[in-house]
């Protein structure tokens, strides 16, 4: 009796222990749940990035010429200029040392001057010379009357010595009429040869008066050109003057000034940067670093929400205005520059600020919202009924499909989801069976002492696990 009565009691105790086990399951090892609910709201998905307040417009204020800066004007606000002086147009920032471009300019009005005389005197030889081509056309014209008569009288006297010469042999005539007669003859003709030759020479004056006039018409053009090229000269001279006072082209506010009293300034290669000007404040924009990753959700006009250092707990409206394409490559990490507008009526944003961006990529209004950390939550095998830890259903996380977890009976439960947005710390559901205010599990605490992996107190040690480390 006996015999039969202590296998009965080891079944009892052996069946007790396994019940024990499968019953109580992690609680019997100290494990509880931490948990956090689903619930419903607006999720806003963004895209963070960091970037640097600047001034929309900025004006890089330079010096044309080189010399030493003697001086610095006043700004709209009646003090020296200096940093963050307001200005405007025309109002004169600094005053360069003039007195070589000075020099310069009165040496040049000298020039002109002297070319100016010149340029009168080509112009009266030019008169002159088309008076002498006058006075040679009349000279002409009285040769040409000379001519004239002339023929004229070589023609009568060639009658009256062709009437004579026969009756000198015959005595009809006396031999003074004779000799008359032949001299006046010979000498007209002679005179018709003079009055050929002088319409000749008439014509010869003619033509050299014309060249004459010609080469002072030359002279006085090249006595223009020579006054033109003065004048030049001296407005290049009186633009370099006047470039020895520093003004301002635009209204705004001094952001840099980068020149001291008696500095020199050198402008022989390139031109020094003496001042920067933001022309309006009240609008500024932030250059942001969006990593390639992100940058095909960013799109012209997309509302931004930005916050800087001095103002940690004050949030900052803007757009996005540009998506420059000119991207860098920093250790292999493609970074594009975007540009996002922002109004400053505030003043409170200062130039260079340091800027945190969040890029408004879409919203949702009443969804249903699941913390990551329960997406992210893994549950220990003794964790989940049966002890086969996620199984099945981490077949299911895919894209757009997740897995969360709920507490029932002391284990946790598998619930299959699908996933929608997410901003980082929440995720939208929009399908599968779960309920708003689910406690979904986040995390396991396990009690003090209490075993990391909770094993069958009857299966058999695994090999080695009752060998003492050494």
């Amino acid at each position: 009796m006996n015999r039969l009565l202590i296998p009965i009691a080891i079944l009892v105790l052996v069946g007790g222990g396994l019940g024990a086990w499968f019953l109580l399951g992690p609680r019997s090892v100290g494990i509880t749940f931490r948990t956090e609910k689903a619930t419903r709201g607006e999720l806003l998905a963004t895209v963070s990035a960091t970037g640097t307040l600047e001034p929309e417009d900025v004006v890089d204020v330079g010096a044309q010429v080189a010399g030493s800066i003697k001086g610095f004007g006043t700004g709209t606000d009646g003090k020296p200029i200096d940093y963050g002086s307001p200005v405007g147009p025309d109002t004169v920032l600094a005053h360069i040392d003039d007195a070589l471009y000075a020099a310069k300019v009165a040496q040049s009005k000298a020039l002109l001057e002297s070319a100016r005389q010149r340029a009168e005197q080509a112009k009266a030889k030019v008169d002159q010379a088309k008076a002498k081509v006058e006075q040679a056309k009349a000279n002409t014209l009285r040769a040409q009357a000379d001519q004239k008569q002339a023929i004229a009288r070589d023609a009568q006297s060639t009658r009256e010595w062709n009437r004579v010469r026969p009756l000198g042999s015959t005595l009809a005539v006396t031999q003074s009429d004779y000799d008359v007669a032949q001299s006046n003859f010979e000498t007209n003709r002679a005179g018709l040869a003079v009055a050929d030759a002088a319409i000749a020479q008439a014509r010869a004056a003619e033509t050299d008066a014309v060249a004459a006039v010609a080469d002072a018409v030359a002279a006085a053009a090249d006595a223009a050109a020579a006054v033109n090229t003065a004048q030049a000269v001296l407005r290049q001279d009186q633009v370099n003057l006047g470039y020895c006072t520093i003004r301002s082209p635009v209204q705004g506010t001094i952001l840099d000034r980068r020149v001291t009293l008696g500095q020199t300034v050198q402008a022989a290669f390139n031109t020094p940067s003496l001042f920067l000007i933001a022309k309006d404040l009240r609008r500024m924009k932030v250059w942001a670093s969006v990593n390639e990753a992100d940058v095909s959700q960013v799109r012209i006009g997309q509302p931004v929400r930005f916050s800087v250092d001095a103002y940690p707990n004050e949030s900052f409206p803007g757009t996005v205005g540009r998506i420059r394409l000119n991207a860098t490559n920093t250790q292999n990490v493609v970074v594009y520059t975007v540009e996002v507008l922002t109004d400053n009526d505030s003043g409170k944003l200062l130039p260079y600020m340091t800027a945190n961006l969040n890029f408004e990529v879409d919203r949702r209004t009443d969804a249903l919202l699941v913390p990551n950390a329960a997406l992210r939550y893994k549950p220990s095998p003794q964790a989940t009924a049966g002890g086969g830890g996620r199984g099945k259903e981490a077949e299911r996380e895919k894209a757009g499909h997740g897995v969360v977890w709920v507490e029932e009976n002391g284990k946790a439960k598998a619930v299959p989801v699908k996933l929608g947005l997410t901003d980082g710390n929440q995720t939208e559901v929009l399908g599968g069976e779960l309920q708003p205010g689910a406690a979904l599990i986040v995390g396991e605490v396990r009690a003090a002492g209490a075993p990391a992996d909770a094993a069958n107190p009857f299966a058999p040690p695994r090999f080695g696990a009752g060998k003492k480390q050494q």
